[in-house]
């Protein structure tokens, strides 16, 4: 299967999980019918937005740090993020990212489930 650029599905969401500003996801993928995958996408956060501290449990989300910068709570520990960088979060580990940069900070965001 291929899947377009201009065929993938644009979302804004509100304070996502409870953070601050609008958070865009382009979905990679649809995955509903996948079989283990929860979400596949890039996000997008302007300067100062945030995806807010929340846990994942019987699955791991990895993000994948596309460009810009931020900071992570990893699990109750704050970490610099920029271009390059991956962060894995699961097994009941919690997270929130945070965009501490100039431009927006651009991630591949993908939910396995298990």
């Amino acid at each position: 299967m291929v899947i377009q650029r201009s065929e993938m599905r644009l979302e804004k969401r509100e304070k996502a999980r409870g953070g601050e500003g609008t958070a865009a996801f382009i979905h990679l993928a649809e995955c509903e019918k996948e079989k283990n995958v929860k979400l596949l996408a890039e996000l997008s956060l302007p300067p100062g937005a945030s995806i807010g501290y929340h846990q994942h449990d019987s699955e791991t989300e990895y993000y994948v740090i596309l460009s810009g910068s931020g900071s992570v709570n990893d699990n109750g520990t704050e970490r610099t993020v920029k271009a390059g960088d991956s962060v894995i979060t699961g097994n009941g580990a919690s997270h929130s990212i945070k965009n501490t940069g100039n431009v927006p900070l651009v991630f591949h965001a993908v939910i396995v489930t298990y």
